[in-house]
């Protein structure tokens, strides 16, 4: 009875040693995994590319990347923990490469609904102007002391084509208007010399471009007509793909822009112009 107490005691001894192996090498396994767990890295912030027109819009944007469009999207970048990069083209292949989901968004964009087919648009078919990236408009300009008139409604005393941009969203209106369009021009001083050249009744512009070419050299030969053409919002369209992939990053990105758009320190930059804007 003796030799089967002792070694039933020897048994349980090996058994509670063997536990207490057991948990320090458990306790070892969890104090090595510890500094492995601290140091994995933290998942990936989104890296984005968007596409903008090859052309100085000031104060928005310019060719080399400054101007308040990108101050914004740098500011909702931060906000959102998202990397922005930038490429130029012309306007219209960006569109191109944005239909074809070949880059994941395009700033500044106006609305047009043939536009659906290419990209998405906050708020889809009827955009939500509260997500807009800005506001411009559309000028005309004719030559000074010309008589091409605009009244809101109707244009008068059109003696010829009225010029626009290659693929901008005022060419529309201006055929609308029973109005020989020329677009055969990529950018606003082309349109200009057309105009001074006798080529053209009058030039619609945007907002801007308008302001820096009345500004400038031509400044002293044409003349802006004071009703604009036309007044609108401009967004940061979005690739189907990235839409339909990730519904959540798309719809985070679009309410970082209005509420960046609407914060103090982007609005200081409205008001004081940053390293793009025109002084």
């Amino acid at each position: 009875m003796a030799v089967r107490g002792n070694k039933g005691l020897m048994m349980a001894l090996a058994a509670r040693r063997g536990r207490g192996w057991a948990a320090r090498l458990a306790g070892l396994g969890l104090a090595l995994a510890a500094p492995w767990c601290a140091a994995a890295p933290l998942a990936a912030e989104p890296t984005l590319t968007l596409c903008y027109e090859r052309a100085n819009v000031r104060p928005w944007r310019t060719e080399a990347g400054e101007g308040l469009n990108f101050d914004l999207l740098r500011m909702v970048g931060e906000r959102e923990r998202i990397v922005f990069v930038f490429q130029s083209m012309p306007f219209k292949r960006c569109l191109a490469q944005l239909k074809a989901n070949a880059v994941d968004g395009v700033f500044a964009v106006s609305f047009k609904p043939d536009r659906l087919e290419l990209g998405a648009y906050p708020g889809g078919a009827t955009p939500d102007a509260s997500k807009r990236m800005h506001i411009d408009r559309y000028i005309l300009l004719r030559r000074k002391g010309g008589t091409l008139d605009w009244d809101g409604k109707t244009l008068h005393n059109v003696d010829g084509a009225i010029g626009a941009q290659l693929g901008y969203s005022i060419t529309d209106q201006l055929r609308s208007l029973n109005v020989t369009v020329d677009e055969g021009s990529q950018k606003s001083e082309e349109l200009v010399r057309k105009l001074l050249a006798g080529r053209l009744a009058g030039a619609a512009v945007g907002g801007s471009d308008a302001r820096t070419l009345l500004d400038g050299p031509y400044g002293r030969q044409i003349e802006a007509l004071p009703v604009p053409l036309v007044e609108k919002p401009y967004f940061l369209m979005l690739s189907h793909q990235l839409v339909a992939r990730q519904p959540e990053l798309a719809a985070r990105i679009w309410s970082a822009v209005e509420q960046v758009r609407n914060s103090p320190a982007y609005k200081k930059l409205e008001r004081t112009g940053s390293k793009g804007a025109r002084r």
